[in-house]
């Protein structure tokens, strides 16, 4: 089979190439280079996509003695992820940039190119398994998983993906790559935001969108303080609040509203966070248990935030009705559904949407 391996230059994606190699494989490698002005090193572990990410693929690469290409999608990942990712928060959602850059970039923009060169599948350092059947499953590693961030994908897309990661605990693929003689067996993980580096999302969301003063307000239209953007709001929010009339009940007091066409935010007890209800569009469907009405799991963040519900399916929207209630839920966050597996092979993805109201 010929694979294009999409190479981070971290240890997953490493690994990954290497078994396909070593599985005979016609294997090119390729980096994607998503900034104009990429930094030329990481600031620690924070963000991703550095020249220095690039140069440790390229070795990798130079190792295994397979091709290996850098192709510039930094256009398309300003207009499907970045701007995507300001929009969001100028409308009151809380969007997850890496889950969007797997449904746009790593995936859909990639594999399109892929297939136009004539590559069979591509494959990427995901921690995810697709098996026999074709079903998206949860990975070995339950602290790895990332089968969250892969529930936007379409059934075309998950049909011309590998995984081969997925089945291993993390542990055991820093062994692997050492044993290759891999830089990268030790090399920190990524996390937060690649496009923000430093990790002050406020900062960068400031310079986008720019100042648009408001208020915050509690439940029953008390003006507490004003406010510089409501884009500095989360749903679920505690800290920063800096909030100096107490709650008449001395408890704290949590974001629970976001409304960015009047610049309000409303505050309230942690009580006022729990949704019952969920309703989300944009839905994608790998699985055919997605349709009608069905039990499932639904979670709402990449780590945590699941919960038994009941799912309707129609017109595009699903409604979900939560047996257990929910804290933090904000639009804009994906929920995606999953089917248990009572085997212990990890519950299958039965495919996603975009949370955009609750109840």
């Amino acid at each position: 089979m010929r694979v294009l391996a999409a190479m981070s230059g971290g240890v997953d994606s490493s690994v990954a190439a290497a078994r396909l190699v070593e599985q005979g494989h016609d294997v090119v490698g390729v980096h994607l280079a998503l900034s104009k002005d990429a930094q030329q090193t990481r600031e620690s572990a924070r963000g991703c996509c550095s020249l220095e990410d690039s140069a440790d693929a390229r070795r990798v690469c130079d190792k295994l003695g397979i091709p290996f290409y850098v192709w510039d999608f930094s256009d398309r990942f300003k207009e499907d992820v970045i701007d995507n990712f300001v929009w969001s928060y100028e409308h009151g959602e809380t969007p997850n940039p890496c889950l969007r850059c797997n449904e746009k970039i790593k995936f859909a923009a990639l594999l399109e190119r892929a297939v136009t060169l004539g590559f069979d599948a591509v494959a990427t350092g995901h921690y995810a398994i697709i098996d026999d059947d074709g079903n998206l499953r949860r990975s070995t590693d339950p602290n790895k998983d990332q089968s969250y961030v892969l529930g936007v994908l379409t059934r075309d897309e998950l049909n011309r993906c590998l995984f081969p990661v997925g089945d291993t605990e993390k542990p055991q693929i820093r062994e692997e790559a050492a044993a290759y003689g891999f830089s990268t067996a030790t090399k920190p993980d990524s996390y937060d935001i690649c496009f923000i580096p430093d990790g002050n999302t406020q900062a960068f969301l400031g310079r986008s969108i720019g100042m648009r003063p408001g208020l915050i307000k509690d439940q029953d239209g008390t003006e507490l303080k004003e406010h510089d953007g409501a884009f500095q709001y989360t749903i679920g929010q505690r800290r920063g609040l800096d909030l100096r009339v107490p709650a008449a009940d001395g408890k704290p007091r949590y974001v629970t509203d976001v409304d960015t066409e009047t610049g309000t935010v409303t505050v309230g007890p942690r009580e006022a966070l729990k949704v019952h209800q969920i309703t989300a569009d944009r839905l994608k469907v790998l699985h055919p248990v997605m349709e009608g009405e069905f039990e499932a799991n639904v979670q709402i963040r990449a780590h945590g935030g699941v919960v038994k519900c009941t799912a309707r399916i129609g017109d595009d929207r699903m409604t979900l009705d939560l047996h257990t209630p929910l804290e933090g839920v904000a639009r804009g966050q994906a929920a995606v559904l999953y089917l248990p597996d009572p085997d212990g092979l990890g519950d299958v993805v039965l495919g996603s949407g975009t949370i955009c109201a609750t109840a």
